[in-house]
């Protein structure tokens, strides 16, 4: 399996047609039963959805999901789209998925959304519309127990992630390297994105207070759970691989996830 060598300076792969993909995914939400709730309305329209746990056992786990918050990242929200149209959750868990974050800079298939803001360095002090609207409706949902960002890397040599477990709980990441690595690459370079890394795990140290801008992930680790996973697919190899990758990621953290109910 090898790299395309697209990728010169930029994103210069497949694209998607994102009002399609998402009119996919609230089709195949609506025939398994999820809620679904507008984010932001018009034409920056976003969606969330909300599934209820299958059982009625206490103490079961929320995990919350999200994607395409880079418009030049096309991987994430055809993973949402294939996880809704197979419907194989495991019953006992409460889920909530945003498919795309960014419509709009899909639409120009760029990192950043239709006003040439990156909506990822906006979540300590959002501007953005969608950012403004996404804080809003993520203040208003239950904690989560893990939560998993989906995004792809123009630039790396395979899968890799960001670990966020500052109270050093058990790790999902070797499960999900072990079972990503089936189906596509890991980078596993001792030095990613200038920082630490091993077999394809960054656990960067730091206190995201000290951080001018941040990303989606420290607002979530700040305020909604203690356990945070951004996956990093691959973008200079096929769009099925990657797609695969992403996939493979998720199922791995949601079953862990459901094994270990939440304490009441």
């Amino acid at each position: 399996m090898q790299r395309l060598d697209k990728n010169i300076r930029g994103y210069s792969g497949e694209t998607i047609d994102i009002h399609a993909v998402l009119g996919d995914c609230v089709a195949a939400a609506e025939a398994s039963g999820w809620t679904i709730e507008e984010i932001h309305p018009g034409p920056k329209s976003i969606v969330g959805f909300v599934r209820r746990a299958r059982v009625t056992t206490p103490g079961v786990p929320r995990v919350y999901l999200s994607t395409g918050i880079h418009g030049d990242e096309p991987a994430g929200p055809l993973a949402a789209r294939q996880l809704l149209r197979e419907n194989d959750w495991p019953p006992a868990l409460d889920l909530w998925l945003c498919p795309c974050l960014n419509p709009t800079g899909f639409e120009l298939n760029r990192r950043e959304n239709g006003d040439e803001v990156d909506l990822n360095r906006e979540y300590l002090s959002p501007q953005a519309a969608e950012t403004v609207a996404h804080v809003r409706w993520l203040t208003q949902q239950a904690d989560f127990d893990l939560c998993l960002c989906l995004h792809e890397d123009w630039e790396a040599r395979g899968f890799y992630l960001y670990e966020l477990n500052p109270d050093n709980q058990p790790s999902l990441a070797d499960a999900i390297i072990g079972r990503v690595g089936e189906v596509c690459p890991i980078d596993r370079s001792e030095v990613i994105e200038d920082r630490p890394a091993r077999d394809g795990v960054i656990r960067p140290n730091l206190d995201p207070r000290t951080r001018p801008q941040w990303p989606e992930a420290f607002f979530l680790l700040m305020h909604k759970t203690r356990l945070s996973y951004t996956f990093e697919a691959p973008s200079g190899f096929p769009l099925a691989v990657r797609l695969a990758a992403l996939v493979a990621g998720v199922n791995t953290a949601v079953r862990i996830a459901a094994e270990k109910p939440r304490r009441l």
